[in-house]
Formats: structure tokens, sequence, C-alpha cells
């Protein structure tokens, strides 16, 4: 008998993984969702709140990018850091804060070498242009580069 495809995903990182990888995470809002994470305001708190779990050591964001229905991130965990917890508890807090009602769960990928991450990286960017957001990646106002640095500009209206 083929085993049923579990309902619900862990996202337990296995003892192998070399402590510092870095994850590509895509988390989507729910469908009845109607608060942009890209509105203004919400989105300034949400990319302030990803340099801040930065500062603290709660995880490492290497890319960390909004838009309006979902976000995606690349993302270092530490060690003795549970990845759903973590994220879980950050999509607690912008549900409290802004009433953004996200799907269950997110996906993650780890990524395996820097090929990879180059990939996801221009991938991630590349998204607000593919979506007709605008016309250039460098545009793109709501997102964290490596270590939480917003973009010149970025705050402008």
């Amino acid at each position: 008998m083929e085993k049923p495809y579990p309902a619900r995903l862990y996202h337990k990182t296995p003892s192998w993984v070399e402590d510092g990888a870095i994850f590509h995470i895509r988390i989507r809002c729910s469908d009845d969702n109607r608060i942009p994470l890209v509105q203004s305001g919400v989105a300034d708190n949400m990319l302030e709140s990803a340099r801040f779990y930065s500062e603290q050591g709660r995880w490492f964001s290497h890319l960390f990018l909004l838009m309006p229905d979902h976000l995606h991130a690349l993302i270092s965990f530490p060690k003795d850091g549970v990845m759903a917890r973590i994220l879980s508890e950050w999509k607690r807090y912008q549900t409290r804060r802004h009433g953004i009602r996200w799907q269950e769960n997110f996906f993650d990928h780890r990524l395996r070498n820097v090929q990879e991450y180059l990939e996801k990286a221009a991938y991630i960017r590349r998204n607000p242009v593919v979506n007709g957001l605008c016309e250039t990646p460098e545009v793109w106002r709501w997102v964290l580069d490596a270590g939480g640095t917003r973009r010149p500009g970025a705050f402008e209206n």
C-alpha cells in the first residue's frame, strides 16, 4: 500500500545540514487577505522586522523581497533555531500588527551551492518585473539586501 502524502509539512532541518545553510523561503498570503504586503507602512514595518530578526540573530537575511500577496527570502537560521517556529512567530507578529492573513505553512528549499544561490537570487529579484510591477529589478522598493540593507530611495512614496 502506498504511503499517503502528509497533510502537514514540518520543515525539520536534518542534523547533517551544516550551520549557516541558506534556504529559499516563500510565504503566501491567504486568498482572503485584503492587505497588500507592499502597502506603504505595512511594507516598511515588515522589512524593518526582517532586519530586526537578523540583528537579533533569529535568522540572517541574505535577501528579503515583498510582493503584494507573498514574499521571497534567502535566509540562514541558527543551528539551534527551528525554522518553522521562527517563521511562525514572525508571521504571527505581522498578523497582530497589520491584520495580514497568511496561508498555513510556507515553502522552503535548501540551496546547495553558490550557483543555486545566484540563480535563486536572480529569480527573486526578477519576480516584480515578471509580474509587471516594475520595469527593472533595481527599481523595486520592497527589498532588503544581505544583512538588512535597504536600497537608496526605498522609503520614498
